[in-house]
């Protein structure tokens, strides 16, 4: 097949390498891509992609036969619209489908509407309001913005003046949730979804704050693992019946089909799973340890998604192995980033045996060396027989990668390892 991939990230680097390991001679273009994605030897065409009309032109003049669309940017511009108008299969849900990420009220609404297990919340517009739902609700407070906000729009504190000055932030930009605080143990579980349908992968947790432990401001994604040997063995079905189907079920009857991956952020509380937010996309860490495990070809769920097959695929397989991912930081990060620093011994810790590394931000300089270009720099990637194996790997690699005032978290997988 010939295949486009949108996006510039290290979730896009993930989904190129696992269609570049299938046993098929696949055209894998990758637009705009990154400098890693390009190392790899993917075309990385410049393109607006998060320009519907750009888009559109770019796809039509290449002629793809899927067009993969990675970040939730473009995806709640509307790229996929004038795409599946025209006919070209597309992995990614539609503008009104993709409110379910980019608009938090929305998702809410979808959730009563399809019985969907999640928490309490209440839509504010004003400190004055918010102020009366907190103490409702009670400590910890749980502030979230509606809109895209890069993983910076949450606020989960004990301070009642630090909540209310977060939904005074965001309030200008549109509405702000204040949510019912649920207490346990985070799980993404990713769906592949056609509109009708849904196949599980396999879960993951990610670690969403940037020093050890948990502590300090939200992140985009400090590491990941996978498989999750803590939850139930029934999990996953019990999580498709309650909340991936439903989900997809009630947008079709309401005549927003969401045909795509389904993120399903959730929590397992004292009284049961809970959703905490929806995403119309992978995630990024997880994905990258999910899709190192994934044994069957990702081009024929992608395909069947988009075309309304899923009904005929099998369930996907997925590696015994477990998968950790450890990602590296610049200096600064997640507030004032200090960029354009070298990068150094990335080829010695891809040699670590299990271990390889996904590009977020990183770029050439004249003499062909790699320097830091963003927050999230990369990820390493590491399988093993045992997660402590895999971690050991992974950490082995990171000790050998050189970046000035670089920073990782120690702690990533440790619970299971």
């Amino acid at each position: 097949m010939k295949i486009l991939v949108l996006g510039p990230g290290a979730r896009e680097h993930a989904i190129v390498l696992a269609l570049l390991a299938e046993n098929t001679d696949h055209e894998v273009v990758c637009a705009p891509g990154n400098a890693g994605i390009a190392a790899s030897g993917v075309e990385t065409p410049e393109l607006a992609y998060t320009d519907p009309a750009a888009v559109a032109a770019f796809v039509a003049e290449r002629g793809f036969d899927l067009v993969v669309i990675g970040p939730e940017a473009p995806l709640v511009a509307g790229v996929a619209n004038p795409l599946r108008a025209a006919g070209v299969p597309v992995f990614g849900p539609d503008q009104d489908a993709a409110q379910l990420e980019g608009s938090k009220a929305f998702a809410k609404r979808v959730m009563d509407a399809a019985e969907v297990p999640t928490g309490r919340a209440a839509r504010v517009g004003s400190v004055a309001e918010a102020g009366n739902v907190l103490d409702e609700f009670g400590a910890p407070y749980v502030v979230k913005a509606d809109g895209l906000a890069a993983g910076k729009g949450v606020l989960v504190t004990e301070d009642r003046d630090a909540a209310l000055a977060h939904v005074e932030t965001w309030a200008p930009h549109g509405d702000v949730l204040v949510e019912e605080f649920l207490d346990g143990q985070e799980v993404s579980l990713f769906f592949f979804a056609d509109g009708h349908d849904v196949l599980p992968l396999s879960p993951a947790q990610d670690y969403k704050r940037i020093f050890d432990g948990d502590a300090g401001p939200n992140t985009g994604g400090m590491g990941a693992y996978s498989p999750l040997p803590w939850v139930a063995d029934d999990f996953v079905a019990e999580i498709t019946r309650t909340v991936a189907l439903p989900t997809v079920r009630q947008l079709e009857a309401e005549g927003t089909p969401f045909v795509g991956l389904l993120y399903c952020g959730l929590i397992v509380t004292e009284k049961g799973v809970r959703v905490i937010e929806f995403n119309a996309r992978f995630g990024d860490p997880e994905t990258q340890v999910v899709l190192a495990r994934l044994e069957s070809p990702l081009s024929q769920y992608l395909l069947a998604a988009a075309t309304g097959k899923l009904a005929e695929q099998p369930e996907p397989q997925f590696s015994d192995e477990p998968a950790v991912i450890v990602v590296v930081a610049s200096e600064g990060y997640p507030g004032d980033v200090v960029t354009g620093r070298p990068i150094g011994g990335l080829d010695a810790a891809a040699a670590v045996p299990g271990v390889h590394l996904v590009h977020a931000a990183t770029a050439r300089d004249a003499d062909g060396g790699w320097v830091a270009t963003g927050g999230r720099v990369l990820g390493v990637v590491a399988r093993g027989e045992t997660f402590g194996a895999a971690r050991e790997r992974a950490y082995e690699a990171v000790g050998l990668i050189e970046l000035e005032g670089g920073q990782h978290r120690t702690d990533i997988a440790a619970r299971v390892a």
